[in-house]
């Protein structure tokens, strides 16, 4: 795993799943203010993330080449980041989230999680591509995929609550070697 003085990344379980599901909405609620449809980031998003992350994190999915990873920025013995990498039927790998504690963007934890991302990618699943989809509107991170070397391979809409359909591009890395 990746690691420094300030910042570690490690493998994360069942017992992350309230801190993850916290970060989750806490970076929802920051970053999605101004892009989402209210219904999707109100009152009942922390427990319906609560809810989320404890099914994915308590999941048994069989065959370890299926079984999502779910990866833990820490400083300080704090959760200030997350990434979770889901393999797909189509043998790529979904980064489903990669979410940063809003205090703390901008100072490497996102670039860290990415980094071990591609890495954990290139080991377990050799010769796959990472991909991810994010929403047109949340520029920032457009911004950050592109410095960090995705390539946008899609347009596409992706549905929040309520039935509200949202423009998303497609980011994607090619297979990395281990």
């Amino acid at each position: 795993m990746i690691g420094s003085d300030e910042t570690t990344i490690r493998r994360g379980g069942v017992h992350d799943a309230e801190a993850v599901a916290d970060l989750h909405a806490l970076s929802w609620r920051t970053t999605y203010r101004d892009i989402v449809p209210a219904e999707a980031i109100g009152d009942g998003l922390a427990a319906e993330r609560r809810e989320l992350w404890a099914l994915r994190l308590a999941a048994d999915y069989g065959d370890p080449a299926n079984t999502p990873e779910l990866l833990i920025a820490e400083q300080a013995g704090e959760v200030v980041g997350f990434a979770y990498l889901v393999p797909q039927w189509d043998g790529r790998v979904l980064l489903d989230n990669l979410h940063v504690h809003p205090g703390r963007t901008g100072g490497g934890i996102g670039r860290a999680l990415l980094a071990e991302a591609r890495a954990h990618v290139a080991e377990r699943h050799p010769g796959a591509e990472l991909y991810l989809e994010v929403l047109q509107d949340n520029t920032r991170a457009v911004a950050f995929y592109e410095r960090e070397g995705g390539r946008r391979t899609a347009t596409q809409e992706g549905a929040f609550p309520g039935g509200h359909l949202l423009p998303e591009y497609v980011y994607t890395w090619p297979a990395a070697q281990p």
